[in-house]
């Protein structure tokens, strides 16, 4: 899966490298000279070997998130069509808004209600930016994209390929969140049926993608919506056994959304403790490629837990 790890390369490319890379591409005047920075520097950031998805100190990626994320949005300013670049903004801005902003803005807001609004407020800043960068990159590949989406989402998702499972994924994903998290705004609210159109074609094109992460999607998109408005706590468990075969149970995500989406909706106690608990129990060694995921949602289930007086009503 593409990660914020996917725009900085551990060993290969330092940080001083990645500054007197960019610096050259800020100050050169040949064009020929800046489209090779542009190229070395997009190509590692974007597509480098080595992921911080393996990494186990989710506080250090964060730190360092907002200099990839900026080195990435300059390069850009250069090469505003480059998917690679474009895939790595749509990621990355997604998880840093909502692994290291909105699940902040829950852990915080018992103590400080301001700056839990102040962080809920920037992330639908960064999912803004991130769809921005996702639907910029499928339009890079299918010109017109966006608005024929709009027209007709079927025919147009309908030239979509595998090779566009990462931009659709991503590019849902931010689009859900920034529906979820903006429900004043009725345009985005409006705009969620596109977000699961999109990921429905990711689906259809690579149902497995990245151990199953489209499925814990339609966990949260079923689970979270009442029947009366076409969701489905049947589909939300059939997605659930769907995500926890195609990771074989590496992953607590499926249970922690599971246990948010249906448990709590149904007031099943006994299930969101029994979820929360596999989730905490998964080792998160034992997928390296997950671990820095796998972290922040045991940490998400660990705070769930402490508020289970609070959810459920008994």
């Amino acid at each position: 899966m593409p990660t914020i790890g996917t725009m900085l390369r551990h060993g290969r490319l330092c940080r001083g490298h990645a500054f007197a890379l960019v610096a050259l591409l800020l100050v050169s005047p040949a064009c020929s000279l800046r489209r090779m920075a542009v190229r070395s520097v997009g190509g590692t950031l974007a597509t480098g070997a080595e992921s911080w998805s393996s990494d186990d100190d989710p506080e250090l990626v964060r730190d360092a998130a907002p200099f990839a994320l900026k080195t990435i949005e300059g390069l850009l300013a250069e090469a505003p069509d480059d998917r690679r670049l474009l895939l790595a903004a749509t990621s990355g801005f997604t998880q840093y808004g909502y692994a290291f902003v909105a699940c902040e803005a829950d852990y915080v807001e018992e103590a400080d209600l301001q700056r839990a609004i102040a962080l809920r407020e920037r992330a639908i800043r960064l999912y803004r930016r991130a769809l921005g960068y996702g639907l910029r990159g499928l339009d890079a590949g299918h010109p017109g994209f966006e608005r024929a989406l709009r027209a007709d989402s079927r025919s147009a998702l309908a030239g979509c390929t595998r090779e566009d499972v990462s931009l659709l994924y991503w590019a849902a994903g931010a689009w859900s969140l920034l529906a979820a998290s903006a429900k004043h705004d009725a345009e985005v609210t409006a705009d969620l049926p596109l977000a699961a159109a999109l990921m429905n074609r990711a689906r259809e094109l690579d149902a497995n993608f990245e151990g199953g992460a489209i499925h814990d999607f339609f966990i949260a998109y079923e689970g979270g919506r009442p029947a009366a408005a076409g969701g489905s706590a049947a589909r939300a468990r059939e997605s659930f056994e769907l995500a926890i075969a195609a990771s074989a149970g590496r992953r607590p995500a499926p249970y922690v959304t599971l246990a948010e989406s249906v448990s709590v909706a149904d007031q099943d106690r006994a299930e969101f403790e029994r979820l929360l608990d596999r989730a905490l129990a998964v080792d998160a060694d034992a997928a390296p490629e997950y671990r820095l995921a796998n972290l922040i949602a045991q940490r998400r289930a660990a705070w769930l837990r402490t508020r289970v007086d609070d959810l459920f009503f008994e």
